[in-house]
């Protein structure tokens, strides 16, 4: 008789923190889960229980009952509890590639006091996996993932592999199976039809049944198995290692699948790709705390981590506010952060409590992000705290540019408060040479200070915001730039107004005009190409949730109308280029909800396009109130020259895609999904000589070739009112329950920015993400005090050439900095770093524990520099020390 095959056990829950109920409402239910499992275990009716693989449970749990934690780290370090890798189930595609990376350091933080994590890369009820998730998983040590939507619905396992060859092992693991052991009647026959849907999947096993479901509890597993003997099958109350070890022993060497995990799924496997775009704001305010964590303040704090005694920043300063100890502080604001990027938090597919409270954190990062870089400037020195008397005669402005590989001169602009009566009349950079400025009068109003060792104070002061480019400061210093007062009225930028249509010449031999779609064609003198209709807006109707974009069977596009007057400004820095437009807009879906309503509501466009001196790229722009329902607008990018395919940023790579039609056939048979085309872009996307800088992470889609000529076309709202319909037609059956989302329909100001490059750059893959990179590390440029001391000009510890810094940190473990560098390029390069005296550096993983080898440093005066090899789509971090 052939000996049966294992079938693999493991007891679990998916613990969403908040998705149909708010945060609160759900915590209480875990405590309960938490404390029923414990009983369970300590009584043996169950025999392992996997906690969902984050350990941010654990810190809900011990707010409100510490006395489990003492029970948890039992059951954790016996093996019969097992918890991370991560510390939230993310999702992982609209998170930077840095978030991912701290995330899985801060499971490793909380996790540590309890026991072991689990070695599984566990991200299961994601809607879809990045192309870098195998990247980042090997770079912890991870060599496993257990997947399911957008995995490929024919393979069971595969090697998934991403664009710089890092590989894991991955399994399909399909849907939760919570039903088959759930009740005893019928329990055998579910059983014996769950075994036969995984032999046609694995016919000789090993199995895994996923026993548990979103936020149930277990009932009793282990009485359960022991009146159970199907045929052919050996089951075992077990855990994902253990499952894992023996499928890779039984089948070491599955097919390769390359990139991201997009791929249409079978019944019930549904990608749920209108979460990229539900409620946008959400995207951008995390977008924003991101870059601010990620590319101001940790450089900030890494830089004072490689100060020696002798000459650390703390110790020249006075001040009695002065605290150098930032560790909590910027882990406090990780973990914010973190909070909000669970998929259905970050995804915008919750109730409406629950995204209040997500604004509410990304709101308390960026409070405690700029506190915490303001501090880290005056700690160095530079004290922005504008207090007493304003200025007369002259003032003074701290410039510090993040440290980045590229070198391209980058806008800053700054407020400052001056005496009521002075205006700006110059702007001299730190060597004393004049730099072009642009003047905003901002009016006059009281200035306000105070702090730990400044009495409050308001005093009557002129506001105004300059705007400059900062190309006299290096990546990673800090300079001071003056700035000369006078006391005539300050002059107005020129402006002229002219008709629609007219040519208007930008800097750098662009010409743009304006259509009466107000849509703009730019004219490139230099290549001679001229780019029609960009920008050119589309809104139709949508029936569908926060899950599914669902077009009406009767729609109708509406197009804008632009007003028939162009506003032109040319300041000494850049050309602004203003128009304005009305789109009517049905109020919502009619009562049938197969076409939009007859009553419309106009909503007022204000659009901007700018061009810096000496800068590449364009700025286009579009700020709105939207006052409609149940609609979908986009922005669409027309191609120029021929393209057989687009390209979009990734976190820390990039991928081709094909051109497509905006939507495949709509499904007619239940629980199914039709395919969507459009896909997350990290940075960029491009086609031909097109490029498009984005801020945030954006839904982007190729459409054609059918169209002509092929489009980008970037979604800017998407409204709609309800967390999950079962009447749509691009998906046949519900994704969560059927409840109203009023705020989804984000009746709210909104406003989207898109940069544009032309030509040779936009198909250079390694300059694009160098742009994208530029618009997240924009320099951080505030006023000095008056009266007080800056320290003498410091050479950054760290500077970088030929690669795109993702992170620079303090390292976790509170020894020197961890520098990421990445080439996003399908060529090899050489990154060239530069360490000031008495740095020297090893490689380390991503997890920041070393690897073996030496990195060869050549010495350059009291610097010495070291080259490091970067293969296409290649990564490498390193730890840098005072040595």
């Amino acid at each position: 008789m052939a000996e049966p095959h294992h079938c693999h056990v493991v007891t679990h829950v998916h613990w969403d923190r908040e998705w149909y109920r708010p945060f609160e409402a759900y915590r209480t239910r875990l405590v309960e889960l938490v404390d029923q499992v414990c009983r369970q275990l300590d009584a043996e009716t169950i025999a392992t229980f996997h906690l969902d693989g984050q350990t941010i449970t654990l810190r809900d749990v011990a707010d409100l009952r510490p006395d489990l934690i003492d029970r948890i780290r039992r059951h954790v370090r016996a093996g019969r509890l097992t918890i991370g890798p991560w510390h939230v189930l993310a999702d992982n595609q609209l998170v930077s590639g840095e978030s991912l990376v701290r995330n899985l350091l801060a499971a490793r933080r909380h996790g540590a006091a309890v026991g072991e994590l689990t070695g599984i890369g566990y991200s299961p009820d994601a809607f879809g996996h990045p192309a870098d998730l195998p990247r980042v998983l090997a770079g912890f040590g991870i060599g496993t993932a257990l997947v399911w939507r957008g995995a490929p619905p024919e393979l069971a396992e595969f090697r998934w592999r991403s664009p710089d060859g890092s590989e894991v092992y991955a399994v399909n693991q399909c849907y939760y199976e919570v039903d088959v052991l759930w009740d005893e009647e019928g329990r055998a026959g579910r059983l014996e039809a769950f075994l036969d849907r995984e032999r046609a999947r694995r016919d000789e096993g090993p199995w895994l049944l996923m026993n548990g479901a979103d936020h149930v509890a277990p009932r009793d597993t282990t009485p359960a198995l022991d009146n159970l003997s199907p045929k052919d099958a050996l089951l075992t109350e077990s855990s994902l290692d253990a499952f894992f070890r023996d499928l890779r022993g039984a089948r070491p060497s599955p097919a390769v699948v390359d990139g991201e995990l997009r791929h249409a799924g079978g019944p019930g496997s549904f990608l749920l790709p209108g979460t990229l775009s539900s409620r946008i704001y959400l995207k951008q305010q995390n977008a924003a705390a991101e870059a601010l964590l990620e590319r101001l303040v940790e450089p900030l704090l890494a830089a004072e981590a490689l100060a020696t005694d002798a000459s650390s920043p703390v110790a020249a300063v006075a001040s009695p506010v002065v605290d150098g100890t930032t560790t909590g502080h910027l882990q406090h604001a990780w973990e914010l952060v973190l909070e909000n990027a669970p998929h259905d938090s970050i995804c915008g597919c919750s109730v409406d409590e629950v995204h209040r409270e997500n604004e509410v954190r990304s709101e308390r990062v960026m409070q405690l992000g700029h506190q915490l870089a303001r501090r880290a400037l005056l700690r160095a020195g530079f004290d922005t705290r504008v207090h007493g008397a304003p200025a007369t005669d002259r003032t003074r402005i701290a410039v510090h540019l993040p440290l980045a590989g590229s070198r391209e001169a980058l806008p800053a602009v700054v407020d400052i408060v001056i005496a009521p009566d002075r205006t700006v009349a110059g702007l001299e950079a730190p060597d004393g040479t004049e730099v072009p400025v642009e003047v905003e009068d901002l009016g006059t109003s009281m200035s306000f200070e105070a702090d730990l060792d400044l009495l409050p104070d308001s005093v009557l002061a002129r506001r105004q915001r300059l705007r400059f480019l900062a190309d006299a400061v290096a990546a990673g210093e800090t300079g001071v730039y003056t700035v000369r007062l006078g006391a005539r009225d300050p002059e107005p930028v020129p402006t002229d107004t002219v008709p629609l249509g007219s040519a208007i010449a930008l800097p750098g031999g662009l010409t743009v005009s304006i259509a009466d779609d107000a849509s703009f064609t730019v004219a490139d003198a230099g290549s001679g190409i001229r780019y029609e209709r960009l920008g050119r807006l589309a809104d139709g109707g949508d029936r569908g949730d926060t899950y599914n974009y669902d077009p009406p069977a009767d729609d109708a596009m509406i197009a804008p109308v632009a007003r028939p007057r162009v506003e032109v400004r040319h300041s000494p820095v850049r050309t602004v280029v203003r128009w304005r437009a009305t789109l009517d807009l049905p109020v919502s879906l009619d009562a049938t909800r197969d076409a939009r309503s007859a009553e419309t509501v106009a909503t007022v466009l204000d659009f901007e396009l700018a061009r810096w001196n000496g800068r590449d790229e364009v700025d286009w722009s579009v700020a709105f109130v939207n006052g409609a329902r149940d609609h979908r607008l986009r922005a669409h990018f027309p191609i120029a020259d021929e393209a057989r395919s687009w390209r979009s940023g990734q976190h820390f790579s990039f991928l081709d895609r094909p051109f497509g039609p905006i939507a495949g056939e709509f499904p007619t048979d239940r629980n199914r999904e039709a395919e969507i085309g459009t896909h997350p872009a990290h940075g960029y996307a491009s086609a031909g000589s097109l490029g498009l800088l984005f801020d945030h992470v954006s839904e982007v889609q190729g459409v054609g070739p059918r169209e002509e000529p092929a489009e980008l076309a970037v979604t800017i709202l998407r409204s709609t009112g309800w967390l999950s319909r079962f009447d749509l037609r691009s998906r046949t059956t519900g994704a969560g329950p059927m409840l109203a989302t009023p705020e989804a329909q984000v009746l709210r100001p909104m406003s989207a920015r898109i940069g544009l490059r032309f030509g040779a750059a936009a198909s250079d893959a390694f300059a694009l993400a160098g742009a994208a990179d530029s618009r997240r590390a924009a320099p951080l440029a505030a006023q000095l005090r008056e009266g007080t001391l800056v320290p003498a000009p410091k050479t950054a510890p760290v500077t970088v050439e030929g690669a795109i810094v993702t992170a620079f940190k303090p390292a976790d473990d509170g020894e020197g900095a961890v520098l990421r560098l990445a080439n996003p390029s399908p060529h090899a390069r050489t990154a060239r770093l530069r360490l000031g005296p008495g740095l020297g550096a090893t490689a380390v993983r991503f997890d920041e524990t070393a690897l073996d080898g030496t990195l060869g440093a050549y010495a350059e005066g009291m610097f010495s520099t070291i080259d490091i090899a970067l293969p296409a789509q290649a990564t490498a971090s390193v730890r840098v020390t005072a040595r």
